[in-house]
């Protein structure tokens, strides 16, 4: 069972207490991420985490690995596009010191000049980094192209001009507009009991003052009114195949049907963006594996569509096989597509599926880790309690509805297409 509890100042914890192992994960989240940025300062979420393991008034920055770590546990934080969030894993006698440091974190960041500086550094070899990988590269240009208004286009690590131009006060800004008790999410899984959780929260976070979090903006994306593509040609040895399609935010009805029709194409995707879970796992018995990987025009195919808060992208990708054609491979996968959007599930084949899916969502909370992420991460986006309803969603499921989503969604005048060809020379051109 879990346990919420708001404070004072805003502060919204949940607890649920397991005791199948002396251990708890602390996960503190803010409802920030890179939908909350606008020009000129696209990438400073991302930042701004970085900064915020750079140490505080009272933990010097090169004692905040160490606290965990002596405690045997682990840390770690990410940003995506509609929550930034920070983790510790440890045993349940390092929960003082794990709540210490998220206190410390919300309140007293220091943001050093000279830290702010080399962070700079960091982040912009980062994003060269990304920008020599084929698939990160494509994955950044085939977002931006399928969306024209919503800053979903952002690349999460932000775009080089603005990294070069941003300015301390801009990172510090973004700090203290965001990380505010009222925008802030607390989650405590493991092996402690609730009302002691509670009262050491309330110990550590209670006096931090509420502060106003910023109000999100809703961009609505318009229509897409036919197909637009991306051809990135680079040195490589590899060619990559992208598709992407408008799709639906996690409540809305529509999001587990296009996921029940994501399964039968690809492969059953959990969940869990954290684990890893929101990538199709190789499945011999989906469409796109037989169509593709058992041909061999193409040496992987996976899918991906992401619980999000506003409406985001479904994605199919493939590896294209050594001497095969990039036209091959997507002329399979768009005409295994519309048969599917024309014919709908074959008999007992959401039967399959759901059972496939409903041993995802099993997998995706099988740790402690795991599971305050999928809570928390929910509490982002939606409520939290949606992660619980998970199981009854897909026991729900129709074969007229996943059909109705393929329809909808898996159209020609809905879709972005990315390739990366690979080139012998230095010729580049999109």
């Amino acid at each position: 069972m879990v346990h919420e509890e708001r404070l004072e100042n805003g502060l919204t914890v949940l607890v649920q207490e397991v005791h199948t192992a002396p251990l708890a994960s602390v996960w503190c989240w803010y409802k920030v991420g890179s939908r909350d940025e606008g020009p000129g300062v696209t990438g400073v979420s991302h930042w701004v985490e970085h900064m915020n393991f750079k140490g505080t008034t009272n933990i010097p920055r090169d004692q905040v690995k160490g606290i965990i770590e002596q405690f045997g546990g682990s840390w770690n934080g990410y940003t995506w596009i509609d929550q930034t969030t920070y983790l510790e894993t440890a045993s349940a006698d390092a929960l003082d010191r794990m709540l210490f440091i998220e206190a410390e974190r919300m309140a007293r960041c220091l943001y050093d000049p000279a830290d702010c500086e080399s962070e700079r550094t960091v982040i912009i070899s980062e994003l060269q980094g990304g920008d020599n990988d084929p698939e990160q590269r494509l994955d950044s240009e085939i977002t931006a192209t399928a969306f024209k208004a919503h800053p979903y286009r952002h690349p999460t690590i932000g775009w080089l001009h603005d990294l070069t131009t941003m300015t301390r006060d801009d990172l510090y800004g973004h700090y203290r507009r965001y990380y505010v008790p009222n925008n802030a999410p607390r989650v405590m899984v493991g092996e402690a009991h609730t009302a002691a959780v509670l009262r050491r929260v309330r110990e550590q976070f209670g006096a931090i003052p509420a502060g106003t979090p910023a109000r999100r903006s809703t961009t609505v994306e318009p229509p897409q009114e036919g197909e637009r593509r991306v051809h990135l040609r680079k040195p490589g040895t590899t060619a990559y195949w992208r598709a992407v399609f408008h799709a639906p935010a996690f409540t809305d009805p529509d999001f587990f049907p296009l996921l029940a029709a994501d399964a039968m194409l690809t492969g059953a995707s959990g969940l869990n963006i954290w684990s890893g879970g929101g990538v199709s796992t190789p499945q011999r018995s989906a469409r796109l594996y037989r169509g593709l990987v058992n041909t061999g025009l193409a040496s992987s195919v996976g899918g991906f569509l992401a619980p999000t808060a506003e409406p985001f992208l479904y994605q199919i990708a493939a590896t294209v096989a050594h001497g095969q054609s990039i036209a091959a491979v997507e002329r399979a996968v768009l005409e295994a597509c519309e048969r599917f959007a024309a014919d709908g599930p074959a008999d007992g084949e959401l039967d399959k599926v759901r059972a496939q899916l409903r041993a995802r969502f099993v997998y995706d909370g099988g740790s402690v880790t795991d599971l305050a992420h999928q809570l928390g991460y929910f509490a982002t986006i939606a409520d939290w309690r949606d992660w619980l309803t998970v199981g009854d969603r897909l026991a729900a499921l129709t074969p007229e509805a996943v059909h109705q989503a393929a329809r909808k969604y898996l159209q020609a005048d809905n879709r972005t297409i990315g390739i990366f060809e690979p080139v012998a020379g230095g010729n580049e051109a999109h």
